[in-house]
Formats: C-alpha cells, sequence, structure tokens
C-alpha cells in the first residue's frame, strides 16, 4: 500500500498510527472490503469486545464516568481500553451538550485502542413520555413527540417518517448512531406491558409503519447521515402468556393457540426488505409452536437456533447483524435486587454454556453483557472457533464503517446544543401529539357537543398542570363550582417491586379500580366530566363510558396539546391503534397471538370520531 503521508482528512484516518494508509482506514473503499481487512488485522481480544453490547452512563457535564454506575459496572475506561468493547447504550441525558461532550471524549478513548475502533452509541426510544430504564425514556433536551402508539393512531405512515427523520438529526448530533428501536411487535395480548412503544394491532398498519420507520432513520442505505435500526423484538413479542412480560420468570412462555405466528412475522419480514441495519430477538420462550411441521425447541429466541439461523437466516435471507436483548448470560444485580438472567428454557446451563448456546444459535451480540474473559477462554479452549468471532465482527464492523464513524465520530458540541430540541423541532412535536389524541365519546349536552369547548370555562381538574389549566379556563376548587372537569388517569395496571426493573413495567389486570371509578362517577353526577386516559396498553372503562360526557384516549400527550384539543384549537385525529375490551373476561378468553381478538370489544380497534 502507498504510504500517504499528508492524505485529505476525508479519505484516511491513522487509526493505528502506524504512519501508513492500511486500507481499512481508507474511506474509498467499500465498507465491506474496509471490514473484510480490518477483521483480518484483530487480535483474538478486539475481536471479542465487537461482540458485546452493554450499558454504559455518562460523568456529570459530559464526562467519562470512571467509577461503576448506577446500572454499568465497570469504569468506561477499563470497558474501553482493558476489555475493547465499543457498543455502548446510553441511559440519562441531561443535555445535548453534554451527550456531545461525552460522545467526544468517548471517542477520543477509542482512539487509543490498539485499531481505533470507533465507538457506537445506541439509546432505547427517548423522544417520547415513557420512563422505564429496561425499554426506553421521556425526551429530556430532546423533542417530544407521541410514543409508538400515539403515532400509530395517526393512521399516517408520513407522520412516522417525518418522526423519524427529526429523531434521526437529533440523534446524530449528539453522536448516537444506533436505535434499538423499531419495536414492531403486534400487540395482540391486551395486558402486555410493551405495547406503548409499539405500533398496535393493526398488522397491515405496522408493516407500513415499520418500513416508514426504518426510511425515516437509514434513507434509502444505512451511510453517514444514518442511525442504524435494530428492529425488535424478533419474531414478535406480542404472544406473551397471560400478558406476563418475558423480562421476568413468571412471563417466560409465549403460546400460538390460533395459529398466528406468520401474522407476527410480517413486520420484520418487512424490515428486512427495507434493510434493518439490525435484528434483536426476544426473551419469551415458544410453546407447542411448530413450523413447516417441525417442533420448535422451548427455549428463548435469542438462544434458539431454529429461529436466529433457519428461520431469520436461511428463510428469511437475513445477513446483518443479530443483537440478543439484555442479559442472557448473567444475572443483572443492582443495589439489593436481582434480576435473574433471561435463560428461559436453559436456566440449568451455566454462563459458558449459555454463551456457546447463544453463538451456535447465529447471534453476533451479547446485549447487555460484558464478560469477554468467558468468550475469550471458550476459544482459547478450542469450545468456539475464531472464525466463528470472525463472521459476527465483520458484520458489527460494517454497520460501523457505513455508519462513517471510522472517519469521523465527532461531533459539534455548540451545533449540537443549538439544534437539538429547538423551538422548530418541539413545535412539530406537539403538533403531532395534538393530532393523535383520540375522541372516543363526545355527548351532546343543551343542544350542543361537550367538544370543542368554545368557551373560557370555570374547570375542576385532576392530573393536569396548573399553567396548562389556566391557559384553558378558569380554575375551582370543586366540582361543585365548575362548568365542567377535566380529569385525566393512567391505565390501570398490578404494582410490582420484588425483582430490578420490574416496577416499571405496568403488568397485571386491565380494570380500574373500584374506588376511582366511585369517586369518577361522583365528579360525573355534579358536572359534565371530559376524561383522558393515558393509555400504555389497554383499560377496561366499561364501568365509567356512560357516566363520562366526553371520553378521549392519549398515547404520550403533554396537557398543553391535549387541552389544545379539548379548546378547539388543535383538531384530533386519532383512531385506536388497538381494541379496548370489554371485561377481563373477554382478555382471558382471547387468544395471545391473535391481534385485536376479545369477544364484543368495547371500542374496537380503529375507533374514534372527529371533531
Amino acid at each position: 500500500m502507498t504510504d500517504t503521508s499528508a492524505p485529505a482528512p476525508a479519505t484516511y484516518r491513522d487509526l493505528n498510527g502506524n504512519g501508513q494508509m492500511d486500507p481499512y482506514e481508507d474511506s474509498r473503499l467499500s465498507p465491506q472490503d474496509r471490514a473484510d481487512d480490518l477483521v483480518a488485522r484483530l487480535s483474538l481480544e478486539e475481536k471479542a469486545g465487537l461482540l458485546f453490547h452493554t450499558v454504559i452512563e455518562m460523568g456529570p457535564d459530559g464526562s467519562l464516568l470512571e467509577k461503576p454506575g448506577a446500572i454499568s459496572k465497570s469504569p468506561t475506561s477499563e470497558v474501553v481500553l482493558e476489555r475493547g468493547i465499543n457498543h455502548f447504550n446510553i441511559h440519562g441525558i441531561a443535555s445535548a451538550r453534554d451527550a456531545a461532550k461525552w460522545n467526544n471524549a468517548l471517542q477520543r478513548l477509542a482512539e487509543r485502542t490498539p485499531h481505533g475502533i470507533p465507538v457506537t452509541i445506541s439509546t432505547d426510544p427517548r423522544h417520547a413520555f415513557s420512563e422505564n430504564v429496561g425499554a426506553s425514556f421521556t425526551a429530556g433536551p430532546f423533542s417530544q413527540w407521541p410514543d409508538a402508539l400515539g403515532l400509530a393512531a395517526l393512521r399516517d405512515a408520513d407522520t412516522v417518517r417525518d418522526f423519524a427523520r427529526q429523531a434521526r438529526a437529533e440523534y446524530r448530533a449528539v453522536g448516537i448512531s444506533m436505535a434499538l428501536h423499531p419495536q414492531v411487535d403486534l400487540a395482540s395480548e391486551p395486558r402486555w406491558c410493551r405495547q406503548l412503544q409499539t405500533f398496535g394491532a393493526d398488522t397491515d398498519l405496522v408493516v407500513d409503519y415499520t418500513k416508514a420507520y426504518i426510511e425515516g432513520f437509514q434513507g434509502d442505505a444505512v451511510g453517514p447521515d444514518s442511525v442504524a435500526c435494530v428492529t425488535k423484538h424478533f419474531p414478535g413479542g406480542g404472544p406473551q402468556r397471560d400478558g406476563e412480560d418475558a423480562h421476568f420468570p413468571y412471563g417466560r412462555e409465549q403460546d400460538y393457540p390460533a395459529g398466528q405466528f406468520e401474522q407476527h412475522l410480517r413486520p420484520f419480514e418487512a424490515a428486512i426488505a427495507d434493510g434493518t441495519a439490525a435484528v434483536m430477538p426476544y426473551y419469551g420462550m415458544p410453546v407447542g409452536l411448530e413450523l413447516d411441521g417441525e417442533p420448535i425447541e422451548e427455549v428463548g429466541f435469542g438462544y434458539n437456533k431454529q429461529i436466529l439461523t433457519g428461520l431469520l437466516r436461511d428463510k428469511l435471507g437475513y445477513d446483518g447483524m443479530i443483537l440478543t436483548d439484555w442479559e442472557l448470560v448473567n444475572d443483572n444485580i443492582v443495589g439489593d435486587q436481582v434480576l435473574p438472567a433471561r435463560a428461559w428454557g436453559v436456566e440449568e446451563l451455566d454462563a459458558r454454556e449459555r454463551m456457546l448456546k447463544i453463538l451456535d444459535a447465529g447471534a453476533d451480540q451479547f446485549g447487555g453483557e460484558q464478560c469477554t474473559e468467558l468468550l475469550i477462554d471458550l476459544v482459547r479452549e478450542g469450545l468456539v472457533a475464531e472464525s466463528r468471532l470472525d463472521e459476527s465482527a465483520r458484520r458489527v464492523l460494517l454497520i460501523k464503517f457505513q455508519l462513517g464513524l471510522f472517519d469521523d465520530p465527532y461531533v459539534d458540541e455548540d451545533a449540537a446544543a443549538e439544534y437539538v430540541g429547538n423551538p422548530a423541532n418541539r413545535a412539530a412535536g406537539l403538533k403531532a401529539q395534538a393530532r393523535s389524541v383520540t375522541v372516543l365519546k363526545n355527548s351532546v349536552l343543551d343542544g350542543a357537543p361537550v367538544l370543542p369547548v368554545r368557551s373560557r370555562p370555570k374547570v375542576y381538574a385532576e392530573g393536569i398542570e396548573p399553567a396548562a389549566l389556566a391557559r384553558f379556563g378558569t380554575p375551582v376548587a370543586t366540582p361543585e363550582e365548575a362548568d365542567l372537569a377535566v380529569v385525566r388517569i393512567s391505565a390501570p395496571f398490578e404494582p410490582r417491586d420484588d425483582l430490578f426493573l420490574e416496577s416499571y413495567f405496568h403488568q397485571g389486570s386491565l380494570e380500574l379500580r373500584p374506588g376511582l371509578v366511585h369517586r369518577l362517577r361522583g365528579i360525573a353526577a355534579k358536572t359534565p366530566l371530559i376524561l383522558d386516559v393515558m393509555l400504555d396498553r389497554p383499560a377496561v372503562l366499561t364501568p365509567l363510558v356512560d357516566s363520562v360526557a366526553a371520553l378521549t384516549a392519549t398515547f404520550g400527550v403533554a396537557d398543553d396539546a391535549l387541552l389544545d384539543v379539548l379548546a378547539g384549537r388543535e383538531t384530533p385525529q386519532g383512531r385506536l391503534p388497538v381494541e379496548l375490551p370489554r371485561s377481563m373476561d373477554a382478555v382471558r378468553a382471547s387468544s395471545p397471538d391473535a391481534p385485536a381478538d376479545t369477544v364484543d370489544p368495547l371500542f374496537p380497534l380503529g375507533s374514534g370520531v372527529d371533531l
């Protein structure tokens, strides 16, 4: 290779410090050629580091955290320089400037590794309202949009695409280059707690939104301006037995009594056709599932060779990266709580045996793990061929090269602070929130519909910020004083807090507490009640529907956006992306794999009225 002493910065970075242009450093070559060249140069330890993707936290003011964090287990420099890990899922972000500063510090640290492999920073969804350290984050400094279920309520793929483009620009501004989303699971079990980040229960619409989302984040193909999508949770996480989530031992099984497995595959087929950079299988363990007449092993999908290699690789032709969901190998202990490794069906295996089974299944990266020494020992003991690591390392590196990280992983801190969450971006998100409001009931009182509220009423309110309420009407202290009441409640759930993360996942019965029903009926008896139910999953609203004057459903909507709709300043366009069942008996009698399957739902899929 020709020695180039002063190459153009756009074509060459001396990543290994040897003073010459090695092929992987030359941006004029294809990403595939560069990945092939670099894999051949890597040590076993460097290859092993590429196969891990774990949580990381930033220090104060965008500094590197050089001690164990609340969730991350080790100082940043140890994980990057000693373990060679260079894929990190970032959690808390206080400001765009902090995030950009931290990215730049992290990339400078990575340049000290033998081949200067840049860091890929990933994130769970963080442009909406749900705060769950195991699944998503509130917007913080970013523009705030409806959660995915709210985008689905708009029935408008163009808005989904517009959101994804804006989120992509804000992500890349701070150095985030990989999205641990979209979550394209069909919301087929009404009790399942992960529905808010899905696109709902209408398979055709979910397919359309999946394509729009990936096109918005990745563009026509993964490139230097893209955010690489990790589409999840293959082959569909919706059919959880009794709606219990597979993060937890009591939710390990997935059932298919209605024979709808193929329906759950359709969004993933669309994602593959649209070039998703990566795929993430779920924790769930299929029970009684057959494919092409062959029984499927009853182990979690991340361990399942028939699913990852037989179905995803061979039958569907997918050759991109497979990233497991978090912590399949080791238990996660945080403070005085534990979250057992999601080794469903293989609980009896030790960490080494689990790792072997995951590799044999066909996964490329271990999510939420940093036990590189286990993988290195397996290779040195002859239990895993180094060529197997080459196969996965090549897929992982290809995405880094496609994203342009080897050519310039740094970001402009001033530009990030100016762009992320700027007024125009926030206004677009607020507009989408208002449009996503779904009106389910609008009574006629005294010859006129309750909504929109044309005058400035005296209003009794619960669950609404005082400043937003003051812009809508004149607050009063009791329903008796009010012209109307506006109350916001959340979908019901059964609180649990035994296991780490458990309190963040809203599970169990969909029935409203009887005391809440009684109290809301009492308000409605004194003044017309406008009730908004913030749905992170369906709710059984049967006891209240006849009492309220107006009923809305929202899926990530700020008070100001909702009140703009109630006052007629914005036009709601939402339609239910899931059905609202009439009773828990109907839920229990439905099939977990069949979307919108409850008998005589109170509000069917697609319900909504115009104002």
